[in-house]
Order: C-alpha cells, then sequence, then structure tokens
C-alpha cells in the first residue's frame, strides 16, 4: 500500500521530523510536507489552522496517511497505516 497518500506538516530542525522523511524515503514511500517554520506569517496561520482541526496540541511531525492521522514519529503505526507490515 506504498501509493496510499501521506501529508506530514514538520517543522525543518525537528529531529522527529527529519528522522520520519528519512524513514519514508528508506521504504521508498511518496509524501508530501510543508516545513511549517519556513512559510510566511500568513501560511502559517493558515496551516496551524488545519493542523490544530488533525491535531489540537499543534505538535510535530503531523502525519495524515489515507485518513488516518498520526502524531509524532510513531514508526509501527506508521508502517501498519502504510500497510508495510
Amino acid at each position: 500500500m506504498k501509493d496510499t497518500a501521506v501529508r506530514m506538516y514538520t517543522i525543518s530542525t525537528c529531529a522527529h521530523c527529519n528522522a520520519l522523511k528519512r524513514f519514508l524515503d528508506s521504504c521508498t514511500v511518496k509524501y508530501e510536507f510543508q516545513d511549517v517554520d519556513l512559510l510566511d506569517d500568513d501560511e502559517r496561520k493558515t496551516i496551524m489552522e488545519e493542523i490544530r482541526k488533525l491535531n489540537p496540541s499543534c505538535s510535530v511531525p503531523t502525519v495524515i496517511i489515507g485518513d488516518k492521522v498520526i502524531v509524532g514519529f510513531r514508526e509501527k503505526e506508521i508502517r501498519e497505516a502504510l500497510g508495510l507490515e
């Protein structure tokens, strides 16, 4: 199920976010990500509202795999959501 849509909200300097990107790359999973800290103020405000709807604590990484939301780099949950288990 590697073709499942994967979107992430991350911060460019976050060790967990960068580890997650490396993990997905190693699994050859295609994903889209938004480094929230690199956005201008208006864009960041809009994105933070989107994140808040998915993850009220607004922590990163916030990962959306299909219709499942996973907060944090939870490798086992991510593997299961991608059908890699």
